[in-house]
């Protein structure tokens, strides 16, 4: 960071217990609490990367997202429809993005977004249907790609926002130990503020069960299945690797694009990882219009979307993406001076541009009919006989161990693995071998 930014610094003023060994509560402006309820809008993957970012080899362990993040980046870019695809798993976007930017202290660094148009000056087809998000990734009608950047005027930066100016502030080192307790600890204004240096990352404790009351009946009746088959050790009943299609593969990558608080409107504010669960329910408490400036806002936090064309269609939980931006395609006197605006007005502007061209590929991520291995802690790699038998000895397992079942992936068990996947290396054990083997029980009683 910068000396400037050095210079200011976020106050609290703090209630402690008399041993002062416990903070009791914290008495904060509205600039600090617009920065923690921000934490709410970073999707999964932009929170392990922005920790690496900061910690570097000391870097958290977030459940098996760490490693799901770690696999897809060493995984290469062939197993994808294109390369800005996995980059969009690597970098996803904040579809609130532009309201975090204008708060004093902005912790996700992912660049704002950017609109491109044919790359031909002279191409006859109408630029307001063939506008693109990404550079150089999408063609436009004529067959070329969209890959000259056309500027939006500052209106489309003048939506609602949190309420806070932009400055250069300090304070970020402090806000990221903070994001990083609130995902490992259960007191982390005590561990942060009064025993500073003196921090441990430790695991949460993982809470089976599923509440699917938040959950519409017609997504649960028309969720789609995706066959898994798994190898599980009969001595321990622990999951040592999954044969998996393209299909549930491409639904675990994009796990990292839904945003925090979106996963905790999914699961109904028990994610397990309690300081964020208590950090969504007590917004959603919160009726007073006079703490937030819109329900706009309130929407954002309590219920954030992936961006626009990051939804992937083996994706089988009940995502929605956010609407297209209302832009309309402005034409200047000359043909360098063209631009997007959020303002209609006629005479000026031509029909709202159409900005849903995406570099996925064929509605997903992940490119053509293969087979990968996945393992427990959600690792990826391509599927070879020599990769699975290594796991075996490399665990000392015999083959009379190993038992093969055959799964398949609805709703239920998309919402176990993501549950568990935040605060377990075993996600795929917690969250689908043990709920297995309960209903077995079950069946046999």
């Amino acid at each position: 960071m910068s000396d400037a930014a050095e210079e200011v610094k976020f106050s609290l003023k703090v209630m402690v217990n008399k041993q002062k060994t416990k903070v009791l509560f914290a008495e904060a402006d509205s600039d600090f609490a617009d920065v923690l309820l921000s934490f709410l809008t970073l999707p999964l993957g932009t929170i392990v990367r922005i920790m690496y970012k900061h910690y570097g080899d000391k870097a958290p362990i977030i459940g098996s997202l760490t490693t799901l993040y770690n696999g897809l980046s060493n995984l290469d870019s062939v197993y994808f429809w294109t390369e800005s695809g996995k980059q969009m798993l690597l970098n996803p976007r904040n579809s609130s993005g532009t309201e975090c930017r204008k708060l004093k202290l902005n912790v996700d660094d992912t660049q704002p977004t950017k609109y491109f148009t044919c790359e031909d000056w002279n191409c006859g087809y109408p630029r307001y249907s063939n506008i693109g998000m990404y550079y150089g990734t999408a063609l436009c009608a004529c067959g070329k790609t969209l890959k000259r950047e056309i500027n939006v005027d500052e209106f489309f930066q003048a939506n609602d926002t949190l309420g806070a100016e932009l400055m250069n502030v300090t304070g970020f080192n402090e806000v990221m130990d903070l994001l990083k307790g609130s995902l490992s600890f259960l007191t982390p204004l005590t561990d942060i503020i009064l025993n500073k240096g003196q921090i441990d990352s430790a695991i949460p404790c993982h809470e089976p069960g599923i509440s699917f009351d938040n959950i519409e009946k017609e997504s649960m009746s028309d969720a789609k299945k995706m066959t898994l088959k798994v190898m599980v050790q009969k001595s321990t009943n622990k999951l040592m690797f999954a044969q998996a299609e393209e299909d549930f593969v491409d639904f675990l990558f994009s796990l990292l694009t839904i945003p925090l608080g979106g996963v905790e409107a999914l699961l109904g504010s028990n994610t397990s990882v309690k300081c964020i669960d208590n950090l969504h329910r007590s917004l959603a408490n919160i009726n007073d219009d006079k703490y937030l400036k819109t329900k706009y806002i309130e929407t954002m936090l309590l219920k954030p979307k992936p961006p626009l064309g990051y939804v992937s269609k083996n994706q089988i939980l009940p995502l929605t993406e956010e609407i297209a931006p209302f832009l309309y395609r402005c034409a200047g006197n000359f043909r360098d001076q063209d631009y997007l605006s959020t303002l209609d007005k006629r005479g000026s502007f031509g029909p709202q541009v159409s900005c849903v061209k995406s570099p996925k590929g064929e509605g997903n991520y992940v490119n053509g009919a293969r087979m990968f291995m996945v393992t427990d802690d959600l690792t990826v790699t391509p599927l070879c006989m020599s990769s699975s038998l290594s796991i075996l000895n490399g665990l000392e397992i015999l083959l009379s161990d190993v038992k093969e079942l055959k799964l398949h992936i609805g709703l239920e068990e998309a919402l176990s693995i993501l549950k568990a996947s935040l605060t377990s290396t075993s996600a795929l054990t917690i969250g689908l071998i043990n709920p297995l083997l309960k209903k077995e029980l079950k069946l046999e009683n």
